[in-house]
């Protein structure tokens, strides 16, 4: 793999790690509930959680590039239509987006996991995600646990990943080599944006919530989709022609 191909594929990955999905929300929501160093628990447990779903989707891309390499180009092609969609769902779906609202929302789905486990414990469940820090204080395995839980409940990560690593790999060389800077930066792309918003959550919500802001990161990152998409339909096209 060029370095230039690993630039654009940092920036690409860069750009679409800063739009609050259920990760990033979770970081925002515990970095103002239960404070920076408490919530690197559950940034571990994110961070374990995406690299089961990548590792996982690179050992199914390895496998498919040495046995079925027709079957590869299936999914370079499915995975174009896919990128498609989620970049014209990014853009239709901005109008609407909040991020205290989606943060609000992402509280209220982990708190049923919460509940599920104070119970088991048998302690008072607390109202709400706030109040739980005060009332019932959680330990650093279940900060940790609750991260990884979040990162693994979206199976649509894996799509994502054999979607969008396809283009930045060169499947007639070495893979293992380029899987690893692929990771790497993927992760310092993540971990950096985690850390925004654990350490800034408040002051970036309130930045992003302004006017367009938000909608229109949204609108960058369904325009990278789109843009690698149509790179990956050119790849399989030029595939038949040669």
């Amino acid at each position: 793999m060029s370095w230039h191909l690993f630039a654009v594929f940092f920036a690409s990955t860069f750009f679409i790690s800063a739009t609050p999905g259920p990760n990033m929300l979770l970081a925002f929501q515990y970095g103002m509930n239960y404070g920076v160093k408490r919530t690197l628990w559950t940034l571990a447990g994110l961070s374990l959680g995406l690299f089961i779903l990548l590792l996982s989707t690179l050992l199914g891309l390895d496998v498919i590039s040495r046995q079925s390499p027709w079957l590869l180009t299936v999914i370079k092609t499915v995975g174009a239509i896919y990128l498609i969609y989620l970049g014209v769902a990014s853009w239709s779906d901005s109008a609407s987006s909040s991020l205290m609202s989606d943060a609000s929302e992402l509280s209220t789905e982990v708190n049923k996991e919460l509940t599920a486990t104070i119970e088991m414990a048998d302690k008072p469940m607390p109202r709400s995600l706030s109040s739980a820090a005060v009332k019932a204080p959680l330990s650093d395995w279940l900060l940790f646990r609750t991260g990884m839980w979040v990162s693994l409940s979206n199976p649509k990560a894996i799509l994502f990943f054999a979607a969008f690593f396809p283009k930045f790999i060169n499947f007639s060389a070495p893979l293992w080599p380029q899987y690893i800077m692929l990771t790497c930066g993927l992760f310092l792309s993540e971990t950096i944006w985690q850390l925004i918003y654990t350490i800034g959550g408040k002051k970036l919500a309130g930045w992003l919530d302004v006017g367009e802001r938000l909608a229109w990161l949204n609108r960058g990152c369904g325009v990278i989709f789109i843009l690698i998409a149509a790179a990956l339909l050119a790849e399989v096209l030029n595939g038949f022609l040669v």
